[in-house]
């Protein structure tokens, strides 16, 4: 699988597939250095309430977020693209420090510069609050092997 910089625009419908789950591979590695080298220098996010501009705020904002969110496992799908921008729609779950389980739903609108990187990020979550035992995603910790169902795959 190619590294998110490897894939530029223009988009294709295989290149944005191939840029959401590389995407998607990045992010389940929580390292935040390793993550915030898919987006440009400037690159500026909302995520939620949070604003976040340039990579130094990128890592420090995903580093917190690690912190907080444990066991951390994320499902991405293409929703829509356009020359150099791509829509995903995503699930993610993780616990608490006090060990209760979330699943977090969400839309990620996403802008790229012409080496690839992602200049613009929005996204917009919300958290569902479920038993450990409604867990979907029990892969072990890293990315999502080939055979664990996508979002397609899954009603809520």
């Amino acid at each position: 699988m190619p590294k998110p910089t490897d894939i530029r625009p223009p988009f294709t419908r295989d290149t944005a597939e191939q840029k959401v789950r590389a995407a998607e591979d990045a992010w389940n590695t929580r390292d935040p250095e390793r993550v915030s080298l898919a987006y440009s220098a400037n690159s500026q996010w909302r995520n939620r309430d949070t604003f976040v501009a340039g990579r130094p705020q990128i890592v420090e904002f995903l580093s917190g977020k690690w912190d907080r969110e444990q066991q951390y496992r994320l499902v991405k799908q293409l929703w829509a693209f356009t020359e150099n921008r791509i829509a995903v729609r995503f699930q993610y779950e993780y616990h608490d420090e006090t060990g209760n389980w979330f699943r977090a739903y969400g839309n990620e609108n996403w802008e790229f510069d012409d080496d690839g990187l992602m200049r613009r990020r929005e996204a917009s979550i919300n958290d569902d609050a479920i038993d450990e035992t409604d867990r979907k995603f029990h892969w072990p910790m890293g990315p999502r092997p080939a055979d664990h169902p996508g979002l397609g795959e899954f009603v809520k």
